[in-house]
């Protein structure tokens, strides 16, 4: 196999074009054999393997630097850096991690998995090249959607201002993870079917020296449009039109199935794990289609990723009540307000670890006008992603200490529901609601007046000790509490914590009369969580507490349980604690 022999970009210079159209040929069948075992980014990957080829065939890597957006498109460009066998021997496909990471490679620039960041960090590598006098090549690959983010814009902004040699390529495929939204791909259209010789070019009008090139999948159109901009003074950008999935028909026919997932059969290409036919998700989804059939001002929100939301048939019988703003955090948070404001029920379901993206607007935007605005936060868990760039667990500090904004932690089925029910219909504050990660639990009818009121609640009375099971976490105080009992006859308290942006003051003001330790476990970093916010408030208390949660620290593509037990967050460790602290 030609591949086993590319030990670094440099082996690439001396191949003939033949050759590196084989070795594109190898790539994909070696893609393909590994990501229908281990799952990953199949259509982005496939779609941009000659352009990977030749952008490290023409430019002196690492020497010229290269950064990708995203990064989830850049297995190939793992191959091609001296990492090939993690793609090649199922015995190392754990060796690399799905986006570049600094600590594998020298080639890699930058630790980076959320979208639109690559042409601000490439404007801050060409202003540091600038400034030290040194001379090579800037190079940002942006595609699958990521221009429709606000930070592409500022970026492109400040590239043409400095006008020196930075290099973009918009690899445009036509998509983000579903179709595109926004009225710059209107403009990438026009382009696309003009070959670049529309009279209105937003490149253009921004400074940048345009090119174009329709064949994106053919190395010999892109090894000269790639030479043709090597080493330009100036900022350049270099539009590449190439097929999402190019080379396996299912993912061409199917984009947004086989832009991420799990394993697959090759032939069919049908999940070998289907998801269970109930899952929050589609709760949430017949919950927001019945809600939005029966009132016309429900409106559901997201960014880029709908999938969270409705499958492609939900979004058409959603209409015009469902909005994706594009891959635009910021957009989806500020337009939550302003729906808000006009009398319109928002409802915007995001990533727990994409939201970070739009603090300023949840905090200045939406809570400081105090409208009521609801977030619905996915894969707030350890057990959501496990890449260290889209880590769910920051969410409880992030969101808890915003004024007027309320969180909320359901543990069941029922009172998701009930939250969800209320939090659209209220008109008194922005909730956020952090949708349980896991398999449904039902649960009792919730019957909780929220209206009247957001309380803890106590599920079992007890004493000595007061467990406060956050969200996901519920189970494990239930899973303590019964360890308690069993081994040492201790019938403790059980408190659901059902909001977590503030403490429940009349219930910790009792529990000092029949308790002597307070715990709280909870599904997210500990520092500055909510245990910490029951530690503090029990300050001046004659009671002890106990804080468990995750490190604060990025894990990466780790086990979710061996994480937990290497952290102590396991009964055995925990009950042991409680136990030599009464």
């Amino acid at each position: 196999m030609l591949l086993e022999t590319i030990q670094g970009p440099a082996a690439l210079r001396k191949l003939s074009l033949t050759a590196l159209t084989q070795l594109a040929q190898e790539i994909r069948t070696v893609l393909l054999q590994k990501l229908s075992i281990t799952g990953g980014h199949t259509g982005p990957n496939l779609g941009v393997v000659e352009l990977t080829i030749a952008l490290h065939t023409v430019f002196e890597t690492p020497i010229d630097q290269l950064i990708f957006d995203v990064s989830h498109q850049a297995y190939v460009h793992k191959m091609l850096t001296g990492r090939a066998q993690a793609f090649i021997d199922p015995a190392h496909y754990a060796d690399v991690s799905g986006f570049t990471d600094p600590q594998e490679s020298l080639y890699d620039l930058f630790a980076v998995g959320h979208t639109s960041t690559s042409l601000a960090l490439a404007s801050g590598v060409a202003k540091a090249r600038d400034l030290q006098a040194e001379h090579y090549n800037v190079v940002a690959v942006i595609g699958d959607g990521a221009l429709s983010g606000g930070l592409a814009y500022e970026g492109l902004n400040n590239i043409v201002a400095q006008g020196t040699n930075t290099i973009v390529i918009v690899n445009d495929n036509e998509r983000s993870i579903a179709e595109n939204h926004g009225g710059l791909y209107g403009n990438l259209q026009a382009l696309r079917v003009t070959q670049g010789q529309a009279p209105n070019n937003f490149f253009k009008a921004l400074g940048f020296d345009y090119h174009y090139l329709e064949a994106g999948n053919d190395l010999a159109a892109l090894i000269p449009a790639l030479q043709q901009i090597k080493d330009t003074p100036r900022p350049v950008l270099l539009h590449v039109h190439t097929q999402k999935g190019k080379g396996y028909a299912l993912a061409e026919q199917q984009p947004e199935k086989f832009h991420h997932g799990g394993p697959f059969d090759l032939a069919t290409g049908a999940a070998l794990a289907p998801k269970p036919a109930l899952t929050y998700s589609s709760l949430t989804a017949d919950f927001m289609l019945q809600k939005m059939a029966q009132d016309p001002k429900v409106v559901a929100l997201n960014a880029g990723a709908p999938m969270l939301l409705f499958t492609p048939a939900q979004r058409r019988q959603a209409g015009a009540q469902f909005v994706d703003v594009g891959i635009a955090e910021q957009q989806a948070a500020t337009m939550t307000t302003g729906l808000a404001r006009n009398g319109a029920k928002p409802v915007w379901a995001v990533l727990s670890s994409f939201m970070q993206r739009s603090f300023d607007q949840i905090s200045h935007d939406l809570a400081l006008n105090d409208l009521p605005g609801t977030i619905l936060v996915y894969g707030a868990s350890v057990h959501g992603k496990n890449e260290q760039s889209h880590l769910g667990i920051f969410d409880i500090p992030f969101l808890s200490h915003i004024p007027n904004l309320i969180y909320l932690a359901p543990t069941t089925q029922h009172e998701y529901l009930a939250m969800l029910d209320w939090a659209i219909d209220q008109t008194g504050h922005p909730v956020a609601i952090r949708v349980p990660v896991g398999p449904v639990i039902a649960g009792p009818i919730d019957e909780t007046d929220y209206q009247a009121g957001l309380k803890n609640q106590i599920t079992q009375q007890g004493t000595q000790v007061a467990l406060f099971g956050v969200g996901n976490f519920y189970q494990l105080a239930v899973a303590v509490a019964q360890a308690l009992f069993d081994q040492a006859g201790i019938r403790p308290t059980v408190i659901n914590p059902k909001l977590i942006s503030d403490v429940d003051a009349t219930i910790l003001s009792q529990l000092p009369a029949q308790h002597q330790l307070v715990v709280t476990l909870e599904d997210g970093i500990l520092s500055g969580g909510y245990g910490q916010m029951v530690a503090s408030y029990l300050g001046n208390v004659p009671i002890k507490v106990q804080n468990y949660g995750l490190a604060k620290t990025f894990p990466d593509r780790f086990d979710a349980e061996q994480l937990l037990a290497a952290q102590g967050l396991t009964v055995p460790n925990i009950v042991q604690h409680i136990l030599a602290a009464l």
